[in-house]
């Protein structure tokens, strides 16, 4: 019998984050995917083992919880170079979706064909069997709505197969996925682990522990407020909204390409733009070092607006709150024109991370506490029964 790997995986809306074991791999790949054929043109076999993998995801996917079943699909960045490419849409289900199953199944199928779990994986012919115990998540707005339920069955008593086609190293193998067990969590309950615990779940921010404070997490699609009080997330006043900056950088890529006939291949390019140490707010064209500020400003600036709006209604209606942790890639997008904001009304204590990594990794980061917490209390627990099991035999 395969032994089952910790798996804790973030498909944000942006990119996917995954950490595997006991952190000893992470995957972040583009949430990017593209309907391809199965042959796609590449300039020898022996070059093409010589690239990442990562580079050149090419695979068919079949999973009954598919709606669109056993079709092939280029991921990450190889589909950010398709016409084709899709991304997911404000407004959408996370849950929902085919690319959130999609992006799931070839980040562990990546995982699964590693040399170094040769030993953990049964692999017959070019058939790998991969067993994994998952921690993930969703936004609160959709566990609020029951739809967790949904999206575990879903993963569960399955088996997903990828099979990988043109991609380097892999080419021709296949990998059949099956859950252990699935824990879904809501983001900002992993947010807020996270803020507290180490990898062992022990208390390390004790300033924190006792206060009221909120969350406010920042993503592609959405934005989470989770509301801290006495350890625990009040379920009852945390809020989700349709609102996050997927919207805000596909106008951005829009008026750029309209503007400056730049055609930037994803929302992802509009993020290093914006974000990057070096030419921020800068693109080249034609050859020529050109400023975007006045796009990016003007677009940024009104969903910043958009999102301190919904910080000051919830934390009016928690007056208590002490302190807001803003997190995720939205954040690390919307912070300084946040931070402009709240200065300028003499406004709310207010906290980003620093660490931009930690931030955009803190909810796999979470998953990963949480799942490895649940595996280890379930070893104690069958520990324990074996442990009754031979009393009561002798």
């Amino acid at each position: 019998m395969n032994t089952s790997r910790i798996c804790a995986i973030d498909v944000g809306n942006d990119s996917v984050k995954a950490l595997f074991g006991k952190l000893d791999y992470e995957l972040n790949i583009p949430n990017v995917i593209a309907v391809s054929t199965e042959d796609r043109p590449v300039i020898g076999i022996e070059e093409l083992n010589d690239k990442d993998p990562i580079e050149g995801i090419h695979i068919r996917v079949h999973s009954p919880a598919l709606n669109d079943n056993n079709i092939i699909y280029r991921v990450g960045s190889l589909a950010t170079k398709s016409d084709n490419a899709t991304e997911l849409d404000p407004g959408s289900n996370k849950s929902e979706e085919d690319q959130t199953l999609v992006m799931l199944f070839a980040t562990l199928a990546l995982d699964a064909v590693r040399e170094e779990n040769s030993e953990l994986f049964k692999k017959n012919n070019n058939i790998i069997d991969a067993n994994y115990t998952l921690g993930t998540g969703l936004p609160l707005r959709e566990v609020k709505e029951g739809k967790d339920v949904g999206y575990r069955s879903q993963l569960l008593g399955s088996v997903h197969q990828v099979e990988f086609l043109v991609t380097p190293k892999y080419q021709g193998l296949k990998v059949n996925i099956k859950f252990e067990e699935v824990k879904i969590y809501p983001e900002g309950f992993a947010a807020y682990i996270n803020l507290i615990m180490d990898n062992d779940l022990n208390i390390i921010n004790r300033d924190l522990v006792d206060k009221s404070i909120l969350i406010q997490d920042i993503g592609g699609l959405s934005t989470d407020v989770a509301v801290i009080k006495n350890r625990n997330v009040d379920d009852d006043k945390a809020q989700g909204f349709n609102l996050g900056v997927s919207e805000a950088l596909e106008s951005i890529r829009e008026e750029i390409r309209l503007k400056h006939g730049v055609e930037l291949d994803s929302r992802r390019d509009v993020v290093d733009i914006i974000t990057r140490k070096n030419d921020r707010n800068h693109i080249m064209v034609n050859g020529s070092r050109t400023s975007v500020h006045d796009i990016t400003d003007r677009i940024l600036l009104d969903l910043a607006k958009k999102e301190y709006r919904h910080l000051r209604n919830v934390w009016q209606k928690n007056s208590q709150t002490e302190i807001c942790y803003f997190v995720g890639g939205g954040a690390i997008v919307l912070k300084e024109y946040i931070k402009t904001l709240n200065n300028n009304l003499n406004g709310y204590n207010i906290e980003f991370f620093e660490d931009e990594k930690e931030s955009i990794w803190m909810m796999a980061n979470a998953y990963h506490k949480l799942i490895s917490d649940f595996v280890r209390k379930n070893k104690k627990d069958i520990k324990s029964n074996e442990v009754v099991k031979q009393k009561v035999e002798k």
